[in-house]
């Protein structure tokens, strides 16, 4: 047996709510790990997040961890209007798992994070919070979005701050895990993108991860926060997106004749996981949720 069938028999999961990226990722995003979702603004990585926060409150039996959520936001305001109207969506979808006057929403926490000492500030309060959960619909899932707001200004661009910046890595990502380990908690991460100027491959030339080099919206990008931050993560998911044509033909009294019509095309590539082969699926947003696309 390796280690990454070992991972994947042992390690519960949580369903991201569609059937076609549930199996991308074996079943889920994983308990007692950081999962993180890397896009540029617009992709979709609130939206996994959202519905990964509601479907989480599912029974195991169905996909989820029969549990409660913290979100904690750093992009602001915090998305309330999106969360009800996938509520709805969960609720209509899932009406037999919940009593008739039961608001999923009230099972995530949200709150709202500043800077990278207020995050570990708040972490240090998390354990108790979990801890007396418990005895209600206990937290078994953990939201950040997104980790790169808190590091976008608060630092220079020096050795000193470098450091320092790198150890706020460390201390974050130690506790996270620690919190994953302890309680069986799913960690979901996002982060930002930042243009690739220089060598084909990776940050500095060095690639990690399945892909050569990201692309999206026609640029080249790489994960924002570089290569210690990725050393924190033990999964790295990228959602792209892209535009194309569609050649479109239609009947006019002269004729046919041809429509060229722009279409959002949105994938999930797997860039790196110890439990995953290199793989992509396409995707769309709808009112109703993310949900995966056969081609």
């Amino acid at each position: 047996m390796t280690p990454q069938s070992l991972l994947q028999l042992t390690s519960q999961k949580c369903t991201t709510g569609c059937p076609l990226l549930d199996r991308l990722l074996y079943g889920g995003i994983p308990c007692d790990s950081i999962t993180e979702i890397v896009a540029e603004s617009g992709s979709g990585k609130t939206q996994i997040c959202l519905q990964l926060s509601l479907h989480a409150q599912l029974p195991v039996s169905h996909g989820g961890l029969a549990a409660s959520s913290l979100y904690l936001h750093t992009e602001f305001p915090f998305p309330f209007r999106r969360l009800h109207q996938l509520c709805l969506s969960f609720r209509s979808s899932n009406a037999h798992h919940f009593p008739v006057n039961d608001n999923p929403c009230d099972r995530i926490f949200v709150q709202s994070v500043h800077t990278a000492d207020h995050l570990l500030e708040i972490m240090s309060k998390t354990d108790p919070f979990i801890e007396n959960s418990k005895n209600q619909v206990p937290v078994r899932l953990i939201v950040i979005d997104s980790i790169a707001a808190l590091f976008r200004s608060d630092f220079d661009n020096t050795p000193v701050e470098l450091k320092r910046r790198s150890s706020l890595f460390f201390k974050i990502s130690s506790k996270l895990k620690a919190l994953a380990k302890r309680f069986n908690l799913a960690v979901l991460v996002t982060n930002q993108v930042v243009d690739l100027v220089g060598p084909n491959e990776g940050i500095n030339g060095l690639r990690i991860g399945n892909l050569v080099c990201l692309h999206t919206s026609g640029r080249r990008v790489c994960p924002a926060l570089g290569l210690a931050w990725a050393n924190c993560v033990n999964s790295r998911l990228f959602l792209s997106r892209d535009e194309e044509v569609i050649r479109e033909e239609n009947e006019k009294s002269n004729g046919q004749s041809c429509d060229f019509v722009k279409k959002k095309m949105r994938k999930l590539y797997v860039v790196f996981a110890p439990h995953l082969p290199e793989s992509s699926c396409e995707f769309e947003i709808t009112r109703e949720g993310l949900f995966g696309v056969e081609r």
